[in-house]
């Protein structure tokens, strides 16, 4: 049973961390963001610009945990703020149908990018090689890394509550997320709020490209797309614009991917995703509006 329960946290930590960068971004603009995904893809892919062998050493292997962890997430803010000066920033006045399509273009440009640099074979990776070492906590066992993320997701929700709630900066995000129209004639500066909104964003891509990479010891230009999509259904049965509510559901189908996958007969494995879906689909038709609807908002899906 505690087996399944660190199995559920570590993973729904991925999809609550994914689903933070998306809510942070349609909270202020808006937009659902689909170029997240190569955000995060981008964020590992890095660490391999050095050398675009397999089986080189690559630029992870050369930096101590203490600045490469602060570099990716770096690469990752950085990029995010580079979109939102060079496409989002021109867009802004634009309905959100026109954003999505340009978000999605942007993803696409990314990917094609690290197509052309590193090809399409996945790449090998070692980093951070001794959080692969099995710890027990009241027999259960599993890697280091496992219990790493869990503790590295919590202290980041609980830093980025206290961030929005405590500073000047995020009371900003917040008053923006509410009705940003009315910020902006109080005063509040929009392009400063809204590349806060983007920086955030990168660094929790940067923070899912780490743990991603470490777990799997593999990077792949689609790597990001899988926990994009898990994240960004997350955020819409998490309430669109709702932060909590992101948060939840990202934990939710966390927990749900892993019990379908112990629950379901042998031969029923292989779907366990629809099953996942289905569960979804039944949230939506209960609570179109999400777990935790937003404050004024009134989208349905």
């Amino acid at each position: 049973m505690l087996q399944i329960v660190f199995d559920s946290l570590s993973l729904g930590s991925l999809y609550a961390l994914g689903a933070l960068g998306i809510a942070l971004i349609f909270g202020v603009m808006r937009l659902v963001n689909f170029a997240h995904g190569d955000v995060i893809a981008f964020s590992i892919f890095a660490l391999l610009w050095p050398s675009t062998d397999a089986m080189a050493i690559v630029f992870a292997g050369q930096l101590p945990w203490y600045l490469l962890i602060p570099f990716v997430l770096l690469v990752g803010a950085g990029l995010s703020v580079l979109c939102e000066i060079v496409v989002f920033r021109r867009f802004r006045r634009a309905n959100p149908a026109t954003m999505m399509i340009a978000s999605f273009a942007l993803g696409f440009v990314i990917r094609y990018f690290l197509l052309m640099l590193f090809t399409s074979r996945p790449k090998s990776i070692s980093l951070l090689p001794m959080l692969s070492q099995p710890v027990e906590i009241f027999g259960a066992r599993l890697p280091l890394l496992q219990l790493i993320t869990i503790i590295a997701t919590v202290i980041i929700l609980i830093g980025l509550t206290l961030f929005l709630r405590r500073t000047r900066f995020g009371l900003e995000m917040r008053a923006a997320a509410e009705n940003f129209s009315m910020a902006r004639m109080l005063g509040i500066r929009a392009n400063r709020v809204i590349m806060g909104a983007f920086a955030l964003s990168g660094a929790l891509a940067g923070a899912i490209a780490m743990i991603f990479g470490s777990q799997t010891g593999t990077v792949d230009i689609q790597m990001g797309a899988s926990i994009m999509l898990m994240a960004f259904i997350a955020t819409v049965i998490g309430g669109l614009g709702s932060l909590a509510g992101a948060v939840l559901a990202g934990f939710l189908l966390g927990a749900a991917s892993v019990i379908m996958q112990v629950v379901l007969p042998v031969d029923a494995r292989p779907f366990r995703d629809a099953f996942v879906y289905g569960a979804v689909i039944l949230v939506l038709l209960f609570r179109p509006q999400g777990l935790i609807a937003a404050r004024g908002t009134k989208e349905r899906v």
